[in-house]
Formats: structure tokens, C-alpha cells, sequence
């Protein structure tokens, strides 16, 4: 887990999250980047990587915004500064991103979305924005300076005529500059702009969902009448139990729309887009009995107490587990890996369902 610095991590949950922002120094200490900027670069070549390019300044507030994949000659033509690389969900595809995303599980796992990662060019920048989701943002490589505000962040407050969601009006109530192992934590509806200092910025940025009403009603096949209202988090206990839906998120759920245990457990588990894609192209291989698997990292698994008894959703469907032992599963649940040597029963219904890959 990130280290928290003088404020308890029950502190961080009860006065922080989704409350106020908060800067962490050496979060991680010694942190180096797995991913450099060439091979980010790299990575947004390829088809089944989500990139973005972003050129411009709040000097000019002259943006521009493309979509990848990109070729070599795309970073060959790009001017020396005031540019930003983004790629989308690379823990889907780097172990080592992926495994970063242990060091955040004080936040239960089934919250998260996905990690995107990006370089930017001395002056690089995507302008002054808010978003509706939490995030961790985490100094890879260089120094980046964030400006952090909450005020003006309202619908109407972005310039027209640009292809980015940017703000018109920005005022900064915090001015941080940070270096590789700061963490960042910026909660929804706080405005943040941060601009590279040099020409190694790399910043890996751990998404939350946001839950908007609209999208809790139509899980349910209703309709909403509020689209701008959001699920709001219970205060989290610090336990170790990433993979556990606590009565008091359903609780909170239930300020939004009658929805019940079950529904709720298979709206967070959903897969996206993307994800449906990458588990359709996925193939297990072959079992082999004496092997360790984890869970796809496209996979998403919850699981809420019925009693003692875990009952466990997997990519939007309840998984059946009344055949195997009940601290196996939610062990399993919370680990996101099996060892089938210890519980083979589990590992081969897993490994026949094609939701685990096998690792060392």
C-alpha cells in the first residue's frame, strides 16, 4: 500500500476521499516508471491501445486533439514542447502497471477502472479540467507542476471551439510540484492542470468509476430523471478486502434508485467496450494442475456476504461457487489469483470459463 506520510490511511478514507484533494509525498518511494516514454510511445502504435495527442497551451489556448493508433512518423513531426501523449488502459496489457493497482487497494477493487498513463514535452499539458471520478495521480519519471482548484467547475464554464473539455475560467488554490513517487489525489468536481517541467513527465493516472444516476437506472432498465446526480461512496473501512460490497455502498446506491443487492453487484462488474473485446480475443491455453492463475486483468469480480456465505459476481454475472469452500472463494476474490494446487475444484472451473491466465 502507498505510504500515506503523516495522516493514517482511516484518515485519508474518512476526511479525503471524494472530499478534498491531497498531495502525498513519496507515496512510493524509489518509484521508478515501468513504462518509459519511448515505450509509451510504442505502445499507442498498436491497434488495440487507446491514444490521444493533445497540442497546445493556456498561453495561446490553441488545442488540438488526435486519435491513434500512431505511427513514427507522428512523433517525428511534433514541435520540441507544449505536447502530451495519453494512453488508456495499460494495465491491461503491462503486468507491471496492472500490479501497481494492489497499492491502492484500501479503495475496494471492483471502484476502479483503469490506469492510463502519459508523456508530456516540457509545457505539455491537457489544459485546466474536472472530471466526475476520483484519481490517483502518480509521478513516473520528470517533474510536473499541478494547479489545483474548486471553484468555477460548472457545465457551462469550457471554451468553445476546442475539441477538449477545458475550462474558460480557472483559479488555482493550490500550486504543487511533484517528482516520481508523489501521488496526487484529486476527488470529482475538482479542477486540476498540470504541466510537464522538462522533457521526461510520465504520470500514471488510477481511475474510479463514476457512477451517474442515468446509468444505475438504465442497469435496471429504467429511466432517470436526473442525469447530472452521482453515487456517492460510503466512508470506506481500511480492511483488506478489496472484492467486498459492504451493505453501506448498497445503501448509498439506494439514495439514487430502489436498486437491489444483487442488480448493484452486477452493475459494478460490468464490463466495458473494450474489456468485452479483449476477454472475447482471450485464450486460456492449457490447465495445468500444478499452476497459479489470476484473474484476466480485463476481469472484474465483486463479491457481497450473504451471512457467512460469499456470493460472487464476475463481468456483470453471478458465478456459482456453493461447491467450493467459502474462504477459498473470497480469498480468491480478494487476491484475484488461485493456486490450483491448493484448490483445484475452483482453478479449473475459472480456467474452463477462460477468466484466469496462468502466471509464474
Amino acid at each position: 500500500m502507498i505510504h500515506f506520510g503523516a495522516i493514517s490511511v482511516e484518515e485519508f478514507l474518512k476526511d479525503y476521499w471524494q472530499k478534498k484533494p491531497l498531495l502525498i509525498r513519496q507515496a512510493l518511494p524509489d518509484f521508478i516508471s515501468p513504462i518509459s516514454p519511448d515505450e509509451l510511445a510504442g505502445l499507442s502504435l498498436e491497434e488495440e491501445f487507446e491514444s490521444r495527442l493533445v497540442q497546445g497551451s493556456v498561453v495561446d489556448q490553441q488545442w488540438s486533439l488526435t486519435n491513434g493508433p500512431f505511427t513514427e512518423d507522428t512523433f517525428s513531426q511534433l514541435p520540441e514542447q507544449d505536447w502530451t501523449l495519453l494512453v488508456q488502459g495499460v494495465d491491461r496489457f503491462v503486468d507491471e502497471v496492472h500490479d501497481l493497482i494492489q497499492q491502492f487497494d484500501f479503495i475496494p477493487h471492483w471502484r476502479f477502472d483503469d490506469v492510463m498513463i502519459s508523456y508530456a514535452a516540457k509545457g505539455g499539458s491537457v489544459g485546466p479540467h474536472f472530471d466526475y471520478y476520483d484519481v490517483f495521480l502518480l509521478q513516473g519519471s520528470g517533474r510536473r507542476r499541478w494547479h489545483i482548484g474548486s471553484k468555477h467547475c460548472q457545465l457551462d464554464n469550457y471554451l468553445t471551439d476546442v475539441p477538449l473539455r477545458i475550462m474558460d475560467t480557472f483559479e488555482a488554490e493550490y500550486v504543487w510540484d511533484v517528482v516520481p513517487g508523489d501521488v496526487l489525489y484529486v476527488p470529482p468536481k475538482v479542477a486540476h492542470h498540470g504541466v510537464s517541467l522538462d522533457d521526461e513527465c510520465t504520470t500514471l493516472s488510477f481511475g474510479y468509476r463514476a457512477y451517474s444516476a442515468a446509468e444505475l437506472f438504465e442497469s435496471i432498465n429504467q429511466q432517470s430523471a436526473d442525469n447530472h446526480q452521482y453515487y456517492q461512496d460510503p466512508v470506506w473501512e481500511s480492511q483488506n478486502t478489496p472484492a467486498l460490497i459492504p451493505s453501506s455502498a448498497i445503501t448509498q446506491a439506494q439514495t439514487i434508485l430502489k436498486i437491489n443487492a444483487d442488480d448493484f453487484a452486477r452493475f459494478v462488474t460490468r464490463l466495458d467496450a473494450l474489456d468485452v473485446q479483449l476477454m472475447q480475443h482471450f485464450e486460456a491455453g492449457e490447465f495445468d494442475k500444478e499452476g497459479c492463475y489470476q484473474l484476466h486483468p480485463s476481469c472484474k469480480i465483486a463479491y457481497r456476504l450473504v451471512g457467512e456465505i460469499p456470493k460472487v459476481f464476475i463481468n456483470g454475472e453471478c458465478f456459482d461457487t456453493p461447491a467450493f469452500d467459502a474462504q477459498s472463494v473470497i480469498q480468491f476474490c480478494n487476491q484475484r489469483r488461485v493456486d490450483a494446487t491448493q484448490y483445484p475444484e475452483l482453478s479449473i472451473t475459472l480456467f474452463k470459463q477462460n477468466l484466469v491466465i496462468i502466471i509464474d
